[in-house]
């Protein structure tokens, strides 16, 4: 199943694609960085790796047009995480989302956003990956995060990598960092963006899947 969505909260109408594989038991959220939208062809391509193995995924924007025209929203963590919050619950009450485990992926700033959902709703996010993102921007409230998680950054990501070991330290879960040797922020090199990929599809199927199937 393959659908436009529109999630309307305090005013304010969210779009997404939701994408459902026959038989799927967990559900990918993804939270954009700055700057982007659903339309990211690198999270897209992702989406579509991880719908391949049987999980569903939601792309969706946590900001209006009219609030991605300014600079300083796209840097307003507290909003995004509310948003993407606001998305978790309204997953948590549609017919076809309901049953699935859910986990978040973040880009850039779109990170540190769903590890401060994670750190708010507890047990209810079971796995989180962070994609040349800001974790630390989430810093104060890392050590709450239980969901397990992955941090993936650039090998050639100067001044990123730094900050992302800096907030894996201060997790507390479940947890792994991988880095690319040969990426930068956007992971554009060759092969790259497929090792993201893979990564990401490993992580999820084996902590979204009841049943912890073969990856």
């Amino acid at each position: 199943m393959e659908k436009l969505i529109n999630v309307i909260k305090e005013g304010v109408n969210l779009e997404g694609m939701l994408k459902i594989p026959e038989g799927a038991q967990g559900i990918v959220l993804f939270a954009h960085g700055s700057g982007s939208s659903r339309f990211s062809p690198r999270n897209n391509y992702v989406a579509n790796i991880l719908n391949d193995g049987g999980l569903a995924t939601l792309l969706i924007d946590l900001l209006s047009k009219k609030e991605d025209e300014i600079y300083q929203t796209r840097f307003d963590i507290d909003l995004l995480s509310e948003r993407l919050r606001l998305v978790v619950e309204w997953l948590e009450k549609q017919t076809e989302t309901k049953h699935l485990t859910i986990g978040l992926f973040g880009s850039s700033t779109g990170a540190a956003a769903a590890l401060e959902v994670a750190a708010k709703l507890g047990k209810k996010i079971k796995a989180v990956v962070s994609r040349g993102g800001r974790p630390d921007l989430a810093l104060p409230t890392l050590h709450k995060v239980l969901a397990a998680t992955l941090i993936i950054v650039g090998g050639e990501d100067f001044g990123v990598i730094e900050l992302n070991e800096q907030a894996f330290e201060r997790l507390d879960c479940e947890k792994k960092l991988e880095i690319i040797p040969t990426a930068t922020h956007l992971f554009e090199e060759p092969g790259c963006l497929e090792e993201v990929s893979k990564l990401a599809r490993g992580w999820f199927k084996k902590y979204l899947l009841p049943l912890n199937v073969s990856l």
